[in-house]
């Protein structure tokens, strides 16, 4: 079945938010086997969107619009979607009575450091609520209501000549949760096929030649197909079944899993679709007790944040130094003056000074340490941009790789983490 988004909102157009609801519900479409062909972005015009979602109906099975769905007068999706398939707008009563609570839930005021209910009659309750808001009681004639447990805005599921088309209010906060409970196990049951996915992802090794490794594999592909995803400093190879159960599908995917895992032995990371780079470091560290600290140069606290956000890395983490100047590399690290005066500030032997520095300064059996050129400026032709040192430490052995990294600034060091970050993993690997 195909599959097509709408973000509905003139605030994506003009760039004042980032359309993370489309990246999400991408990958959920991808997990139910379903054929992306169009995203479609419009802004809050009725006439444009009504087009829009008849150009959908045209060539697409299943329409997701997301946004749209508030009380303002600029909130058009369900209105356009009505008149875009010829259908009413009814009073739900069962969306007004669950407004009517809502209003009356928050109006507990805070007030001298008690909680004091503003408000115990429902028809005082009535009273705060303004005119527009029973907008978002309103359905479209003969479709099936979503509760919105996080908003007042519900969700709505609609039938239409053996089309299927969702309405999802905007948040991801409210968006996200409506969608996993209610209307991903809706979709689930539309599907004839179970299809089952697995992500492999890999990190030490470009785009283009992932790719080409596995091009044969690609060229023949059927059931299962392989898909690559490039990211930053990472390749994603999602491998999907589908047939008649989940057992079938998943032995589908064994062998072609096993291939890939002997094309990219320890280059690939893990094969868990939730799990990150920073989530299989800090699981190392745990399982063989060791402590890490960091020393950031260029990346001024980047790979300290990947860390910390990994729930549990204060088990594991101690500290960490952003080492930014000269002369805090000395006063913090230990640097050697001549060392730097003698090969600079990015060089391996000054990666090696930092990362032993903050090892012997903490105590920890682990340490990363990260110094380059990300840019725009600094560069010369002995150390152009994009020069990047990395120095790992572990249990009194020092390992040092120099990187020449492509792209922006902010490329650059997003690169750089994740380069140190899998030198730490390979290094964890090799001492198990």
């Amino acid at each position: 079945m195909t599959v097509e988004l709408i973000s509905v909102g003139t605030e994506l157009l003009l760039g004042n938010i980032v359309n993370t609801n489309a990246n999400y519900l991408s990958k959920k479409c991808a997990e139910l086997g379903l054929s992306l062909f169009y995203q479609i972005t419009v802004g809050d015009n009725e006439n444009r969107l009504i087009d829009t979602v008849k150009t959908a109906m045209s060539r697409s099975d299943i329409i997701i619009l997301t946004g749209g769905l508030g009380p303002t007068q600029d909130d058009l999706t369900k209105e356009a979607v009505a008149k875009a398939l010829g259908r009413k707008l009814v009073m739900d009563e069962h969306s007004r009575e669950r407004i009517l609570k809502y209003f009356d839930r928050i109006s507990y005021d805070k007030q001298d450091n008690q909680i004091q209910k503003a408000s115990a009659i429902a028809s005082k309750a009535l009273s705060k609520i303004t005119d527009n808001n029973w907008k978002q009681a309103l359905k479209i004639d003969d479709c099936f209501v979503i509760d919105n447990d996080n908003g007042t805005a519900p969700g709505y599921i609609i039938k239409e000549n053996h089309k299927i088309i969702f309405l999802l209010p905007g948040p991801p906060s409210e968006m996200i949760p409506m969608f996993e409970q209610k209307m991903f196990p809706y979709l689930k049951e539309t599907q004839q096929k179970v299809f089952i996915s697995k992500m492999v992802k890999i990190c030490g090794i470009g785009e283009s030649r992932a790719e080409t490794r596995i091009l044969d594999l690609i060229e023949k592909q059927t059931n299962p197909t392989i898909a690559p995803y490039a990211k930053s400093g990472e390749v994603h190879f999602r491998i999907t079944a589908s047939a008649d159960n989940e057992n079938t599908a998943e032995s589908m995917i064994q062998p072609l899993l096993k291939e890939l895992m002997n094309r990219f032995g320890d280059n690939i990371y893990t094969t868990s679709e939730e799990e990150t780079l920073e989530d299989v470091v800090v699981k190392l560290l745990q399982k063989q007790g060791l402590k890490l600290v960091t020393a950031e140069s260029c990346t001024g606290g980047l790979l300290t944040g990947r860390i910390v956000n990994i729930p549990g890395a204060s088990s594991v983490f101690t500290e960490g130094f952003i080492t930014y100047s000269n002369e805090s590399k000395m006063k913090y690290l230990g640097v050697d003056k001549k060392t730097l005066d003698q090969y600079g500030a990015v060089s391996e032997e000054t990666a090696t000074q930092m990362v032993k520095g903050a090892a012997d300064t903490t105590g920890c059996e682990a340490a990363l340490a990260i110094t380059g050129i990300a840019g725009p400026d600094g560069g010369t032709k002995e150390k152009p941009i994009g020069l990047v040192y990395i120095g790992c430490y572990l249990k009194g052995i020092v390992t040092v790789r120099e990187y020449r990294l492509r792209g922006n600034r902010e490329k650059i060091r997003e690169q750089s983490v994740i380069h140190a970050l899998d030198l730490l993993r390979r290094c964890l690997m090799n001492m198990s």
